[in-house]
This record gives structure tokens, C-alpha cells and sequence, in this order.
């Protein structure tokens, strides 16, 4: 099942009784398991509401079986424990022990389960394992809460804009995103910050989100390498001065900054050696609208050009590190020294 389609389920008040939600998208699911408990009803507690983790995870039959007194049902909600992972050695033989003896118990009461539990199974990831087969064949509601792509992102963020009577084109909606990043709980965020200023009737513009929108470091960085690619020492240096006088960490942006050319290297390679760039920079896929962004970055510099500001960048974090040269000086000194060649 698809994120759409369970959020269209729970939408419609349809409640299953076994749930397996898991992924990297954590907002999304959050939100999901969040509706799951409003359809649930009244939640009294350690009556009809278990939360299950490492700590207590040998309680889970124990609590599946004790009888929600007062209540039509239990909700029992097992929380990123590994119990559909096909490792475990590093849990130990006790995980193990109960983890084996659950499958046993799940696999012969799965039918009789259903009529006094909801059971909601939050893990990290899974592996194909027996009791992933076993909640598979109680056609339970499997959802794989993956990193939204660009297409799922917009269609989301446009059908919160048209909620409340605000319009944003396609080409600003992708500009906003640049900016934001892809986390969706920032962008959801920051497109209702976009919303209350440009009220109902009116549209989100780019001045709008200049204004407004939270950058992150990423896209302030590209700001920061288009100037430099530019030759344009001035405004290089203040996107740089701006990133410091927001308080962001000077080791921080030292990071960033090498990393961003690094991923710059990687992708000249990778066209230079006719490969796939992103699957050389190991994009997720919430960022591969951002191949072409760096295709076009990287057409500022040569390899050899990369591969120096990269040397330079490291060179200056050693140099940080014995107390030889001020990391503000450092970088200065970078943007200038590239920028008058």
C-alpha cells in the first residue's frame, strides 16, 4: 500500500486490526500512526493503549492477551524493536527467545487477534523474514513510508496552498523546495508561514519566499558556489557573511561547504566518465531533482579546479586544528585566492 492510499483510507475512518508502517519518511508515518489513534477513539493509558520498546518487549504477548476492560479493543503499538530484521545476533539469545516464541504465537492467534487488538508494528526497516510473511498473509495494512520524490512532494504541498485559497506556480513551488530542503515536516512549515503572508485568494511568489523561507545551509551554499563560480568575489562574501551572522557554526559551514564541492568533483567525474551521476552521488530519491542543479553548478569549475579547492579546504581544517590560521581568515582567503584567477 502506497502512503497516498493509506492516508486516503484513514481519511475514510477505515481502520485495519495489524499494521506494519515503516521507512525513512518519519513525518509522514508519524502522522499516519497519529490518525490511526484519533480513529482509534479514547486512549486510556495501560487500559486499552500499549506502547511496546526494547525495554519491555517481553510483556507484548502478556498485554495482547489482557482484555481491554471496559473497552471494545487494545491498541498496541510496538515501536522500532527489530523484530522483522533478519540479523539479530547483536540483540542477543533473550531477544531472540521472545522474538521466535511471538512469531509462534502470532502465526497460530492471528485470526483470533483481530477482534480485541489493533496491533501497529513501527520499524526503521524490514527484511523478508517468517514473520514478515506471517503478517503479510493476515493482510494486514504493509505501508513503506519512502522519501517523497519531487512530483509527490509537489502534489502535497500544493493541495495544502489550495486548501486555503492560495495558488503557487510550478516553477516557484520547485524554487521553494531548493530552498527548504526536502524534510517534510520543515517544508510543511514553511508553506504554511508562505500561506498566512500572502493570504487567502493571493499567490506565493519567489519574492515571498526570499523573504520569508528558512534556508538551509545546502541551498545557501549553492548560493554561495554560484557567486564563486561567477568570479563574484563580493556577493560570495556576503552569502558567507550572512551564514555567520545567523549564528551557524563556522565549523559548520566548513563542512557543508567541502562536502558540496565534493559532490561538485564527483559529478565532472561522472560526466567527464560518462556514468550516472546520481547514482555516483547516491542521491535518495526526495533529491534527484537536484542532479541537474549540480550538472549545471559543476560546469563553473574544471576537475582540476574541484580537486584543488578541495585540497585547500582540508588543508585549512588542519591548519584550524594546530591554531596556525582563523577559519573566517581561511575561507576568506579561499574565495578570494579562486576568484582572482
Amino acid at each position: 500500500m502506497t502512503i497516498e492510499e493509506l492516508e486516503k483510507k484513514l481519511k475514510q475512518g477505515n481502520l485495519d486490526s495489524l499494521y506494519l508502517l515503516y521507512g525513512e519518511e518519519t513525518f509522514l508515518l508519524e502522522s499516519c500512526l497519529k490518525k490511526i489513534k484519533n480513529l482509534f477513539g479514547e486512549i486510556v493509558k495501560g487500559i486499552n493503549y500499549v506502547e511496546i520498546y526494547d525495554t519491555n518487549l517481553d510483556s507484548l504477548i502478556q498485554e495482547i492477551e489482557t482484555p481491554a476492560f471496559g473497552y471494545e479493543k487494545k491498541l498496541v503499538i510496538v515501536k522500532n524493536v527489530g523484530l522483522f530484521k533478519r540479523e539479530v545476533k547483536k540483540k542477543g539469545a533473550d531477544f531472540v527467545n521472545i522474538r521466535d516464541k511471538f512469531i509462534d504465537y502470532l502465526e497460530s492467534n492471528k485470526d483470533t487477534i483481530k477482534d480485541t487488538v489493533i496491533l501497529v508494528f513501527i520499524e526503521e526497516s524490514v527484511d523478508k523474514t517468517k514473520l514478515l510473511s506471517i503478517v503479510e498473509g493476515s493482510k494486514a495494512c504493509i505501508c513503506n513510508f519512502e522519501y517523497q520524490k519531487l512530483p509527490n512532494i509537489m502534489a502535497r504541498l500544493k493541495a495544502i496552498s489550495k486548501a486555503y485559497g492560495v495558488e503557487i506556480s510550478d516553477i516557484n513551488l520547485k524554487y521553494f523546495i531548493e530552498a527548504v530542503g526536502t524534510n517534510m515536516q520543515d517544508l510543511i512549515n514553511e508553506i504554511r508561514k508562505q500561506i498566512e503572508y500572502a493570504g487567502t485568494g493571493n499567490e506565493i511568489t519567489k519574492e515571498s519566499i526570499d523573504l520569508l523561507a528558512t534556508k538551509q545551509m545546502e541551498s545557501v551554499i549553492f548560493d554561495l558556489t554560484d557567486n564563486l563560480g561567477k568570479k563574484n568575489i563580493k556577493q560570495a562574501r556576503i552569502v558567507l557573511n550572512n551564514l555567520l551572522y545567523s549564528k551557524e557554526p563556522i565549523q559548520k559551514i566548513l563542512i557543508t561547504l567541502y562536502n558540496h564541492f565534493k559532490k561538485l568533483y564527483i559529478t565532472k567525474l561522472a560526466i567527464e566518465q560518462n556514468r550516472n551521476v546520481a547514482e555516483c552521488m547516491d542521491l535518495k530519491p526526495n533529491q534527484m531533482f537536484l542532479v541537474n542543479k549540480y550538472k549545471v553548478q559543476s560546469e563553473y569549475f574544471t576537475s582540476i579546479e574541484l580537486k584543488e579547492i578541495l585540497e585547500k579546504l582540508i588543508e585549512l581544517d588542519t591548519n584550524y586544528k594546530v591554531g596556525r590560521i582563523d577559519l573566517n581568515v581561511g575561507l576568506d582567503a579561499i574565495l578570494c585566492v579562486y576568484c582572482s584567477k
